[in-house]
């Protein structure tokens, strides 16, 4: 049983709307926030990242970030750039990126869902990410970046997603990205009567994207409960904001690597080592994996496709099987000496969205010795291992478009 709740959500006014709405706070530095609120004085950065607004040397974790967070937030209600709902609603939310369009739906997850494990993980987190999060939302009172939930697709809210959106949108913008973004209230009580009483039927949820923030809702929910003498358990902390996608509507991109050094080898010695694992061709451009068990590399302004042997995925262990396993275990960890992906700083991921060009672009600095270009983990793996209680690999999976901050905010009471 799963639980998807409406709940009184502050919207943007529409004319508004593409100038709130921001990327999340985990995908720019701070450096790259202050120059994106540059001029924008409405961007849902200076509450999702307020150290913008204070001195740049300033502790990401000093209180005075998250009070400054509080008082942007409570600036645009003040100024009636955001607005409450009158009732308690579900939503649709749609991203357009390229041809693809993905439509979630907006409403409020169970935190005691999330304890109990009908709401599914896939990575470990940092406890002082969750201790940043849970800061964030103890001083501002609120959940301003949504959970990314997916769940195994489902015909009857399929077509009542599909009923809601011919309507004209209530806001639709398209970000400096290109990204379209839109958005519908589901006004009709048995559309959202329906949508709640399927997903009752729905055993589990998947968290796509979210992990520190829905780790962090689920903490202060707790923290919340154990604080108040007559908790009753439908109070609004004991639910945070997510958005739930549909898994056959979701990309998932892949997540590359690269490599500092060759961990004191000369490349005919890395060579030597890798041939009993792989077949290695060289290839005349850029190399983005066609199917599992194929990677990219590219070394001193050469790619090559590196196939995986069958003896490398052997087993019935659905992490083990992951490519990004296959290239850690036999190659970052056995060849390169990278232990912990995590904590070595002689490994860094980047992105798909950022192309194979930024992996020829830091290769070819200097800055980095080899790079991997990786087939994409699939949505199927992702669930197999979260059904399992399993953890993935750091930095497997990549989601795009990102959802926005800011366009969706709920608050704790």
């Amino acid at each position: 049983m799963s639980t998807i709740r409406p709940f009184k959500a502050f919207r943007p006014k529409p004319e508004f709307a593409g100038e709130v709405a921001a990327r999340p706070y985990d995908v720019l530095n701070s450096d790259e926030a202050r120059e994106e609120v540059m001029g924008h004085p409405n961007s849902f950065l200076h509450v999702g990242k307020p150290e913008v607004d204070l001195d740049p040397g300033i502790d990401l974790h000093d209180p005075r970030v998250y009070e400054k967070g509080k008082e942007n937030l409570q600036k645009l209600i003040s100024q009636n750039i955001l607005l409450e709902d009158s009732a308690p609603f579900l939503y649709v939310y749609a991203q357009t990126m390229g041809d693809h369009t993905q439509y979630g739906l907006v409403g409020c997850a169970s935190v005691e869902e999330y304890w109990n494990e009908v709401i599914k993980k896939h990575e470990l987190t940092r406890k002082d990410k969750e201790e940043d999060r849970c800061n964030h939302v103890r001083v501002t009172n609120s959940h301003s970046g949504p959970i990314f939930l997916t769940y195994r697709e489902n015909a009857e809210i399929d077509a009542i997603v599909t009923r809601v959106t011919q309507q004209p949108p209530e806001n639709d913008h398209v970000a400096q990205d290109g990204i379209r973004h839109q958005s519908w209230v589901i006004r009709e009580s048995g559309d959202a009567g329906k949508i709640i009483s399927v997903f009752k039927t729905i055993p589990h949820l998947y968290i796509a994207d979210g992990h520190h923030r829905s780790a962090a809702a689920a903490r202060v929910g707790r923290e919340r409960a154990r604080s108040n003498p007559h908790h009753r358990g439908d109070e609004e902390y004991n639910f945070f904001l997510a958005v739930y996608f549909p898994a056959n509507q979701l990309r998932i991109m892949d997540y590359n690597r690269l490599v500092k050094d060759l961990n004191g080898m000369t490349k005919d010695e890395f060579f030597k080592k890798l041939k009993p694992k792989f077949d290695i061709v060289e290839s005349p451009g850029r190399v983005k994996p066609a199917k599992k068990g194929d990677f990219g590399m590219y070394i001193e302004g050469t790619w090559y496709t590196l196939s995986a042997g069958s003896n490398l995925n052997a087993g019935t262990d659905p992490v083990e099987q992951l490519d990004v396993s296959i290239l850690q275990n036999h190659v970052l960890d056995s060849l390169l000496g990278i232990k912990d992906p995590r904590v070595d700083k002689r490994v860094d991921f980047v992105g798909g969205i950022r192309g194979l060009g930024e992996l020829e672009r830091r290769v070819n600095s200097g800055e980095m010795e080899i790079a991997f270009s990786m087939y994409p983990t699939s949505l199927t793996e992702l669930m197999a291992i979260a059904d399992k209680g399993k953890v993935m690999p750091p930095k497997s999976t990549w989601f795009e478009p990102k959802l926005r901050d800011g366009l969706f905010v709920h608050f704790l009471d």
